[in-house]
């Protein structure tokens, strides 16, 4: 057997008897997996409806007028398969029904298109990218609960171009078909 197939048979065979362990367990949905973080952002991947989404998020800085017992405050830029770009925060609370939320980088301004359980979601995605990368932080104002009040939800984008690149490496734009 000539060399080149040798080492390529060993190389093989020692991939199968890696993979062993694994095959011998339970098939279970792969978990968030970690890429890195960068300053105040994390950049990770976890599999949706067997598709790859890479995201990249930060928790709240500072919260005002905030509930009690609210949860995790976030924001995230997830690409999925069906989009790039994708804005969401998650305030933590529930939000009213048809509530909108306005977040306020720099002078640039965007409100949400939507809200869902906790969460409002932005478009402009592009624009929010400049935004994010061009700022020092991110102010969102969402009405409190039961629609009393605002809460105001800052974030620091510090890190925020390092973690958008990780995922932009890990979930490469599709070429256009």
């Amino acid at each position: 057997m000539p060399r080149n197939r040798f080492l390529a048979a060993g190389a093989v065979l020692a991939a199968a008897l890696l993979a062993l362990p694994a095959l011998a367990q339970p098939q279970r949905a792969q978990g968030p997996q970690r890429l890195g973080a960068h300053g105040e952002w994390t950049a990770a991947t976890h599999e949706e409806n067997g598709q790859k989404v890479c995201y990249a998020f930060a928790r709240a800085a500072r919260s005002d007028g905030a509930p009690p017992n609210r949860g995790a405050v976030t924001l995230t830029v997830a690409h999925r398969a069906i989009g790039r770009d994708q804005v969401a925060v998650s305030v933590g609370a529930p939000l009213p029904r048809g509530a909108e939320a306005v977040m306020t980088i720099g002078n640039a301004e965007f409100r949400s298109y939507g809200t869902v359980q906790s969460s409002a979601f932005f478009q402009s995605g592009a624009q929010l990218i400049g935004a994010f990368r061009n700022g020092r932080e991110a102010v969102v104002r969402s009405p409190g609960a039961g629609g009393r009040g605002t809460v105001t939800d800052t974030f620091s984008l510090s890190g925020f171009s390092a973690a958008y690149d990780a995922i932009s490496r890990e979930c490469p734009a599709r070429p256009a078909r």
